[in-house]
C-alpha cells in the first residue's frame, strides 16, 4: 500500500451521524471479486438524494471525508474501505469510528482521524470552500484559518501508514531475522525440513 504521511486537499462535508458500512457500501456490492469499480456504489443511497455532497462538482477526487459519529458502524465488510479507497478517499475524520471498521480502513492504508464534536463541525464549515491538511507525521489537522486541531493515534498504526506497510509488507520487513531463524532451525532441528525416518 501507498505510504501516507499527510493529506490534503478539499474535504466532503458529509457530517451524518451512525453511517453504516451498508450505506457506505450496500450489500448487492459485494458480489464482486475485485477491488475496483466499488467507488461507483459508494453512498449509493446517499447519492439518491438531489443535492448530495458526494456528486457535487466541487468535491470531485477529495481525499478526505468528514463525517459524524459512528462511522463506519454496522457489519465488518472490508468492502466498505475498498469502496472509499476506490472513491479517492485516504483520510476521514469524524468524532468516532467503529472499531471493525477502523481497522480495515487501517489496514487498507485509509487514515482514520477522531476529533471532538466542535471541531469537527468547524472543519465541516471550513470545508464547504475551503481545504483542509491532515499531518500524520505530527498529528495535526490544519486549515487556511490557523486552526490546529490534534489527534491521538496508535503509534503502530502510524508507523505503518507512514512506512505502507500492509501485514504483507510487515512480514517481508523481517524477511533477515526469518531467514536467519529458519536456517538455525535446520540447522538445530534437520528432522522438521527432511521429515523422521521411521524405525525398521
Amino acid at each position: 500500500m501507498e505510504p501516507v504521511d499527510s493529506v490534503e486537499g478539499r474535504a466532503i462535508p458529509f457530517g451524518r451521524k451512525n453511517v453504516d458500512t451498508d450505506v457506505i457500501i450496500p450489500a448487492h456490492w459485494l458480489k464482486t471479486i475485485t477491488r475496483e469499480g466499488l467507488g461507483a456504489g459508494a453512498f449509493e443511497t446517499v447519492r439518491a438524494e438531489p443535492g448530495n455532497v458526494f456528486d457535487d462538482p466541487e468535491f470531485a477526487n477529495a481525499p478526505i471525508l468528514i463525517a459524524g459519529d459512528n462511522f463506519g458502524c454496522g457489519s465488518s465488510r472490508e468492502h466498505a474501505a475498498w469502496a472509499l479507497l476506490d472513491l479517492g478517499i485516504k483520510a476521514v475524520i469524524a468524532p468516532s469510528f467503529s472499531d471493525i471498521f477502523s481497522g480495515n480502513a487501517f489496514k487498507n492504508g485509509i487514515l482514520t482521524v477522531a476529533l471532538p464534536q466542535e471541531q469537527v463541525d468547524r472543519l465541516l464549515e471550513v470545508a464547504a470552500s475551503d481545504p483542509v491538511t491532515i499531518d500524520l507525521e505530527n498529528q495535526v489537522v490544519t486549515t487556511p484559518f490557523q486552526d490546529r486541531f490534534t489527534f491521538e493515534i496508535d503509534p503502530f498504526r502510524k508507523h505503518c501508514l507512514m512506512e505502507g506497510l500492509d501485514e504483507v509488507g510487515l512480514t517481508l520487513a523481517r524477511d533477515t531475522a526469518i531467514d536467519t531463524y529458519e536456517k538455525r532451525q535446520a540447522s538445530d532441528m534437520p528432522w522438521l525440513a527432511h521429515g523422521t525416518e521411521r524405525a525398521a
